[in-house]
């Protein structure tokens, strides 16, 4: 083995003089909770840390989709060998400058997001695109559930799945309700001006809501503190 290939890779923190934790905490603050640039600058400047709304938004551009993309890999490797049992698919509007925008959703039975997706139409040619790639990343589920949309039984049917399918009136929830935070989210970032902000931004925030989901309606206080201590620990890691 040769020198080179023994060295570690370069730290991608070792061009800015702010240190790795405060960076962390910003891109958490930003894209976890419903906080505007200005807001964070603010909270920042009343612990001692003067940084620029926009140096907020370089390091959220910058790191937000590095931190993302190592979290998607561990949990992929992660559920890898588990069975997928049933999905939940859903498509919400987003406006872009005046037009309408498809973000596309899958959802897991335990509420997890599994795959966010953007086009400008809600078409079969859409949808088709976005169950591969869901499909491509994460294997095949068992079941399907989907909204009365019929371009899900145009795809389904040409991927030959259409077996899976299954519409009820409240079969759904599950998807639907995984959009309240990202609108929430949407509303605080006084919406999107472009796709390519939209589907970077909302795919992001599906992970780090996956990261820091710990399901705390359904555990005691003792269960929760420990998942939110082994969540916080693993995010603080990341790129180190």
């Amino acid at each position: 083995m040769s020198r080179k290939s023994r060295a570690k890779p370069p730290s991608p923190f070792r061009c800015f003089n702010s240190s790795p934790a405060v960076i962390r905490v910003v891109v958490m603050m930003y894209v976890r909770f419903p906080l505007s640039l200005r807001n964070i600058e603010d909270l920042l400047f009343e612990r001692g840390v003067d940084v620029c709304h926009e140096t907020v938004r370089m390091w959220w551009n910058r790191f937000g989709p590095m931190f993302a993309g190592e979290i998607r890999r561990r949990r992929v490797n992660h559920m890898r060998g588990f069975r997928h049992w049933r999905w939940h698919l859903d498509e919400m509007y987003v406006k872009l400058n005046g037009e309408m925008a498809y973000l596309w959703r899958a959802v897991d039975y335990e509420g997890e997001i599994l795959e966010s997706y953007v086009t400008k139409t809600r078409d079969k040619a859409a949808a088709l695109a976005f169950m591969k790639k869901a499909q491509k990343r994460h294997g095949a589920p068992e079941a399907i559930f989907t909204d009365g949309l019929r371009s899900y039984r145009a795809a389904m049917t040409e991927l030959g799945n259409e077996d899976k399918q299954e519409i009820g009136r409240w079969a759904n929830n599950r998807a639907e309700n995984g959009h309240l935070p990202f609108r929430r989210r949407e509303r605080a970032m006084s919406r999107f001006r472009r796709m390519k902000t939209l589907q970077k931004f909302a795919s992001v925030h599906a992970s780090l809501s996956n990261h820091f989901s710990t399901e705390r309606d359904l555990i005691d206080r003792q269960t929760f503190k420990e998942r939110r201590s082994a969540a916080l620990a693993e995010w603080q890691a990341l790129a180190g």
